[in-house]
């Protein structure tokens, strides 16, 4: 959610932190090539990640913290984002209302597709914005025209990376990931990332199909456990809250920036 940028963070079924640089002027170019050998030395940071075959046809050949990461679906199936019966299949009202917004939040919908839930959140936040965060520009594309459609002007698209959701530090309230975590070929990176972007009372609400309940009609790939979610996410500094279990067939877990 490696995502390659022609695909979406989005489940498929048969079923930041920010490098920037405020220097004034450039250094001299003894030190920028000192840096930039000591960039190239320095290992990548590939804590809990593990390449192997894949144990799973529907996913690829790496994991973390022992999680194979399925595969993702591009745009090209955008259209299952808007299915008739997705409402009542996943409890989208319920979900919005468990989220429990106030008017003047900022809430980041990351793997936004074609904006099913940035729309919907768009009038819960009527004093505040929605950040509509996808990595294919195919799909920003979608969410601008569905904008400018709606004559909504409080969701902003925004283009991420495979690494990176091009948040700015301490301004979300809320981030929303649905049914797209397990899918992120890059999940440390990008966690770290979102807690970057985590105000200091703000919340992640990660929403993942249970892999507890084998009645969930999901691939057991695109499906995450409890236990898994938080382990994850402990490893990146996000502190568990709750889990919300009024989804008909998803967890609704919600994590925090640990003290």
């Amino acid at each position: 959610m490696t995502f390659a940028p022609s695909r979406s963070w989005r489940l498929l079924l048969p079923g930041l932190v920010l490098l920037t640089s405020a220097c004034t002027q450039p250094p001299a170019e003894s030190t920028a090539a000192s840096l930039a050998e000591q960039r190239r030395r320095m290992p990548p940071d590939t804590t809990g990640y593990e390449s192997r075959p894949p144990a799973d046809p529907n996913g690829i050949s790496r994991y973390y913290l022992g999680r194979q990461i399925a595969h993702v679906m591009g745009h090209e199936g955008a259209d299952w984002l808007e299915r008739n019966g997705r409402q009542e299949e996943e409890g989208t009202d319920i979900l919005l209302r468990e989220l429990k917004l106030k008017p003047t939040d900022v809430v980041a919908d990351l793997g936004a597709g074609t904006g099913y839930f940035s729309f919907r959140i768009s009038p819960l936040v009527p004093q505040g914005r929605v950040l509509a965060v996808d990595i294919q520009p195919e799909m920003i594309t979608s969410l601008k025209q569905n904008k400018e459609r709606r004559q909504i002007t409080n969701v902003e698209p925004v283009l991420g990376t495979v690494q990176n959701p091009n948040l700015t530090a301490r301004s979300v309230d809320l981030v929303l990931i649905v049914d797209a975590y397990h899918e992120f070929d890059h999940p440390r990176e990008m966690m770290r990332a979102v807690r970057a972007a985590l105000t200091p009372t703000g919340r992640l609400a990660l929403v993942e199909y249970r892999a507890e309940d084998s009645r969930v009609p999901i691939k057991r790939i695109h499906k995450m456990s409890l236990e898994q979610a938080r382990k994850e996410m402990a490893a990146v500094g996000l502190e568990f809250i709750e889990n919300v279990e009024t989804l008909p067939q998803q967890h609704l877990m919600f994590f925090r920036r640990a003290k």
